[in-house]
């Protein structure tokens, strides 16, 4: 029987709440079809940081190497650890150690889920270039706390770095609908943006059959929300991608649904597979936070493990559960507890 090493990092706040309300989910659809799950719990956390000084061990990326997968939960107690500390000690260094080059995140709306807006059929698949770009980290500030003070903040873009990213979206739009939308400021950005335009173009030639459309951020932003029917894979740099995921996750019914997944296609290091919603500390521990996004998140890890039924088995449960509307968090007007929701998915997991 095939076993896959998993690591769990429940990390802050709610993180905690839906990865042992996702493990059940899991745990079935891994004895439905015939493979098993081997989890080591990794307790890295803004709390280890208030203890340490280091939000994970010095050999922390060793520890993790060995795995198949990461499945994270929520990193971040603004109200303890400034947000760039545990950001820059825990996330950053996972995503760059194993080069997880590719965020993909999908906005699709579930069956029953209602939306901000009036579309019917919302389903956009964001690629986010996830190592370089504008979170690259260089720069630096000077004269710090006079009035002369300067922070500067350079955005890294390299041609491998874009080709790759960009490619892997072309990748992913032919196995959907043959449509890529490419998102850059070229118009104002005259160096960076206009360099990921040329090399759009040249990566684009060797994909004749996806129909290439590039958008300015801004107008981007506006189509999502107008004419999101028009849109397909939108594939953007860091900044630019994190912006639009956000966006997508409100339109798709909230963050309780933003699943997302680190991934370095190349293999041979773990991907990381996370909700997105954060640690959301005003109700932590309550047992009311929306599951769906980690569950959603389960089902990415298990596609990129190549347990792609299993992986379709947990989507259709999701979608079963929230087609019938019975079983919901308060996020989405339910009174349903955070296990509540997993347990209803994991009973109609067949």
């Amino acid at each position: 029987m095939t076993s896959y090493r998993i690591a769990l990092l429940p990390g802050d706040g709610i993180g905690v709440d839906v990865i042992d309300a996702a493990l059940p989910v899991l745990d079935k659809a891994a004895s439905l079809f015939n493979f098993e799950l081997d989890y080591r719990r990794f307790d890295w956390s803004c709390e280890t940081y208030l203890k340490t000084g280091r939000m994970m061990p010095e050999d922390g990326i060793t520890q993790l190497r060995g795995h198949d997968a990461i499945l994270l939960g929520a990193v971040g107690w603004p109200q303890e650890v400034p947000d760039n500390v545990s950001l820059h000690g825990l996330l950053l260094p996972i995503r760059k150690a194993f080069d997880l080059y590719v965020n993909a995140r999908p906005h699709l709306l579930l069956p029953g889920v209602t939306g901000p807006l009036r579309a019917e059929n919302f389903d956009i698949l964001c690629i986010r270039e996830n190592t370089e770009g504008e979170y690259s980290g260089a720069g630096g500030r000077i004269h710090v706390g006079t009035p002369d003070e300067v922070a500067v903040e350079t955005s890294i873009f390299t041609r491998r770095g874009v080709e790759r990213v960009l490619r892997y979206g072309f990748d992913q739009a032919r196995s959907r609908r043959k449509k890529l939308a490419s998102v850059t400021k070229s118009n104002a950005q005259k160096y960076s943006m206009v360099f990921w335009d040329e090399v759009t173009e040249l990566v684009a030639a060797d994909y004749p059959d996806v129909e290439v459309t590039r958008y300015h951020i801004d107008a981007v932003a506006a189509r999502f929300v107008m004419q999101p029917e028009t849109l397909d894979v939108v594939v953007a740099s860091n900044l630019f991608g994190d912006i639009l995921t956000d966006l997508g996750a409100a339109i798709q019914g909230g963050l309780g649904y933003a699943a997302s997944a680190n991934l370095n296609p190349a293999g041979g290091v773990p991907s990381m597979f996370e909700p997105v919603h954060g640690s959301a500390p005003d109700i932590a521990g309550r047992g009311i936070a929306n599951p769906m996004a980690t569950i959603w998140s389960t089902a990415l890890m298990l596609q990129h493990l190549g347990q792609g039924d299993a992986a379709q088995s947990i989507l259709d449960a999701m979608g079963r559960v929230s087609k019938n509307g019975k079983v919901a968090t308060p996020d989405q007007g339910g009174r349903a507890t955070t296990g509540d929701v997993a347990a209803a998915v994991t009973a109609e997991l067949s």
